[in-house]
């Protein structure tokens, strides 16, 4: 899920990833298959900020008008971002990432604005969740 915030530095597009937590282990074994998965990608869910704007290597963001793609090794995923949000990636050309290693809320509705305000602000979430500044590309940029 991608949204637009303000913080004191100006305006950030983040970007969350993680798990329904629907599968067949519940949502135990859906946090530890994000671990193992942030571990493959070189990734620690430790909730420090790890700037991997300089990093040679395919992960980061590809965004084209209207949607986005965020790669990481053993991990692909698109979606449609606001677009307030490819703005602020063609301005910043990066995104802040978190991928959180906790399920989203069981029975919650993925994009509800509530929700993700509430579980993206959580502590246990951020505690527990890689957080990586990723490159941004568009076609304009390569």
């Amino acid at each position: 899920m991608a949204w637009y915030g303000e913080t004191p530095h100006g305006g950030v597009p983040f970007l969350l990833a993680c798990s329904l937590g629907d599968g067949a282990g519940g949502p135990a074994a859906a946090a530890d298959a994000v671990r193992h998965l942030l571990r493959g990608a070189g990734l620690s869910p430790t909730g420090r900020l790890v700037d991997a704007t300089g990093e040679p290597g395919p992960s980061g963001v590809v965004v084209v008008p209207g949607a986005a793609s965020l790669a990481l090794p053993g991990f692909d995923a698109q979606f449609v971002p606001p677009p307030e949000w490819s703005d602020a990636v063609v301005e910043r050309g990066h995104v802040y990432l978190v991928f959180a290693t906790r399920p989203w809320p069981s029975g919650a509705e993925p994009g509800d604005r509530a929700v993700l305000a509430a579980f993206a602000s959580d502590r246990e979430t951020l505690r527990s969740a890689a957080h990586v500044l990723l490159p941004a590309r568009t076609p304009h940029t390569g």
